[in-house]
């Protein structure tokens, strides 16, 4: 079976990107090196490739209202505006982290992760609670996306947008040209923990949007960067993967994601199960780990004097810092920082200790 490519496909073989299969997808992982493109990112300005991610448009006069009753967060946002938030199971398990922008009173676009695209789409139609007055459509096909982070971003962007991007506040989304290509969507979000803009490109007019941002960002050193340093750059912002860190056996108030939860609202899809977990709290927290000695993976068993008591969902070494940082599940006795644990690294132990979140933060 043959992989699904993005508008920029042929820019990144053109940049020297290596390609892998990131589910089902043709991606590049890095192209000068995973380090040198993190610490760019950083310093300086990075383009991302995130067409693979899934678009979902809801319009009608209960748009908003429709998506309320499937998140756990409250959505009380004003028009030109986005905000974070699990979408969950009815046993409180989560069935995918989302970006919801509010476009306007009757149209809200929804980002999906690349892996959930079709299980998403299919969840919202089944549970869609207004029918008859919101209407889900899956857009994935029509869209072109990048992601533009880094200090330089804004500035990069300018010169090729149609609106002040200085007005545009962290969360804030708007519409508008870029370099001529009509009916883009500008949000002032970003999965590295830097300031930045991701910005939505008619599928058949994407490709043309690449060359373009590259040009207006060489005077700010703007480079492509690939999946290895977008994961690092996260895990160091201690922003989960799905797949990883969270996932349907996971839920929000394990996953430190109780902020997205608004047990106020009247109902939405999961809130009975999570009300219950909150009133017995939770038995395990995703937590940050600093590890001495070895990098800890996904799936390393966490041990507690010797017994495994939990797993580690990502690490790495940090490019900002030099430390291994790891996240992991923990019982709730250790998810205080300083609590120490062991991580179990094919077959040896290294001490962790728990630390504050997230490892890195823009001053």
């Amino acid at each position: 079976m043959s992989l699904l490519r993005t508008p920029f496909y042929d820019h990144h073989l053109a940049a020297g990107g290596r390609l892998i299969d990131f589910g089902g997808w043709e991606l590049p992982v890095q192209f000068e090196g995973i380090i040198a493109e993190h610490q760019r990112v950083r310093t300086q300005v990075g383009l991302f490739d995130v067409s693979h991610m899934g678009e979902v448009r809801v319009r009608g006069p209960r748009a908003l209202e429709a998506v309320r009753g499937l998140v756990t967060n409250d959505l009380n946002i004003d028009n030109g505006m986005a905000q974070y938030t699990p979408m969950c199971q009815p046993d409180g398990g989560i069935v995918d982290d989302l970006i919801v922008y509010r476009l306007a009173d009757d149209d809200v676009l929804i980002c999906v992760n690349a892996s959930n695209r079709a299980k998403d789409f299919a969840w919202m139609v089944e549970n869609n609670p207004f029918p008859d007055e919101a209407t889900f459509v899956d857009e994935g096909e029509q869209w072109g996306q990048v992601a533009v982070q880094g200090p330089a971003a804004e500035a990069t962007l300018q010169t090729l947008s149609s609106k002040d991007l200085s007005q545009v506040p962290t969360f804030g989304v708007i519409q508008g040209d870029l370099d001529g290509i009509s009916g883009c969507i500008f949000a002032r979000t970003g999965y590295t923990g830097e300031d930045g803009f991701e910005v939505f490109i008619p599928a058949e007019l994407a490709s043309q949007a690449w060359p373009a941002i590259m040009k207006a960002g060489e005077a700010h050193g703007i480079a492509p960067i690939g999946l290895g340093a977008r994961d690092t750059l996260r895990l160091e912002a201690k922003m989960c993967l799905y797949g990883n860190d969270i996932d349907h056996t996971t839920s929000p108030l394990e996953a430190g994601l109780g902020w997205t939860v608004k047990l106020d609202k009247p109902t939405f899809v999961g809130r009975d199960a999570l009300l219950a977990q909150k009133q017995a709290r939770v038995n395990r927290r995703l937590v940050c780990l600093e590890v001495e000695k070895r990098i800890a993976r996904h799936g390393n068993d966490v041990l507690i004097d010797g017994v495994v008591a939990g797993r580690v969902t990502s690490g790495t070494r940090s490019p900002t810092f030099g430390n291994n940082i790891a996240l992991a599940y923990v019982p709730r006795s250790h998810a205080r920082p300083g609590s120490a644990v062991q991580v179990d690294i094919r077959g040896r132990q290294a001490d962790a200790v728990v630390v504050k979140g997230p490892f890195y933060r823009r001053t």
